[in-house]
């Protein structure tokens, strides 16, 4: 990578970090101004978000979801900002902001392995703060090595900073994760993006075939993991975030076989996008991998 590019992401990280003391009320604005620049520039997202929503939302009238893409970018721009907050603030001002309801304690209650089942919402990162700040157990997760090293240097320092979770690369082998979770770790699993057709089925998501992974049932089927989830939403303004903890599915996968136990999943998510469909992210290309013989949808 240029030294220039390295530069450019050290300058940006130092203005996130200047940022991140003002009252969340100013980043929230300087969010949404910055989701507004990103829609007018950022032209390829937002066609991708514009063709997800189509595809979810056929029935939909073009106005509506050109709106919802607007203010999608909104909650985005806002998630960038203040990705510095949740990096570099102490725990006592995160407690004031991050607002948690619901089973909170199950992970802590529960005598074996459980996974959170976290969608890809704007709060997601977010809701990786709340399950170090709220209950007490390791937290154990996988996420996707950056290509600026200096971004992934310090996207590994703030989810790690409080000494409470780990997190693996994508790239690596599954063993390290599955010994931290028989060392008592939670799984936070993010279920939802397409890696392609290896370790996956097409899976109808909104009524479209989606490339999803399996691992989430396999490993609750073989690892006798109890499932919870966890839904981050970013409130308006200044008044922080809420982190619901669901009621956990102590049945899953049940008598279902690992197909239909991932359609649940996404038929979970489903719900929970209609319930908030501004903040889940459509930039990304859920469905870029397609069945044998089926055209590119992007």
């Amino acid at each position: 990578m240029a030294w220039w590019e390295q530069a450019a992401a050290r300058v940006v990280l130092a203005l996130l970090w200047l940022v991140h003391w003002l009252p969340l009320g100013v980043q929230a604005a300087l969010g949404r101004g910055i989701g507004a620049l990103l829609h007018a520039l950022a032209r390829r997202r937002r066609r991708i978000a514009l063709r997800n929503l189509e595809l979810c939302f056929p029935d939909w009238p073009a106005e509506r979801r050109t709106a919802l893409v607007r203010e999608h970018f909104g909650w985005l721009g806002r998630s960038l900002v203040e990705r510095g907050l949740l990096w570099w603030a102490p725990a006592e001002r995160l407690k004031k902001l991050i607002h948690v309801e619901g089973e909170v304690d199950f992970a802590e209650k529960h005598a074996g392995p459980v996974m959170w089942l976290v969608p890809h919402f704007m709060g997601l990162d977010v809701a990786g703060m709340a399950t170090q700040l709220y209950q007490p157990r390791q937290v154990a997760s996988i996420y996707q090595r950056q290509s600026n090293p200096v971004f992934d240097a310090r996207m590994r320092a703030g989810r790690l900073r409080f000494g409470r979770a780990e997190i693996f690369s994508r790239h690596e082998k599954a063993l390290p994760l599955v010994r931290a979770i028989k060392r008592g770790a939670v799984f936070f699993n993010l279920p939802d993006m397409d890696f392609g057709a290896k370790d996956a089925a097409f899976v109808p998501f909104f009524g479209v075939p989606a490339a999803t992974l399996l691992a989430p049932a396999r490993m609750a089927a073989g690892m006798g993991l109890a499932v919870q989830p966890i839904i981050a939403e970013m409130l308006p303004g200044g008044q922080g975030y809420r982190v619901r903890f669901l009621p956990p599915w102590v049945d899953f996968p049940g008598a279902d076989d690992e197909v239909a136990a991932t359609r649940r999943i996404n038929a979970f998510i489903e719900s929970e996008i209609t319930r908030l469909p501004a903040q889940y992210l459509w930039v990304h290309r859920r469905f870029k991998t397609r069945p044998a013989g089926e055209a590119k949808l992007y």
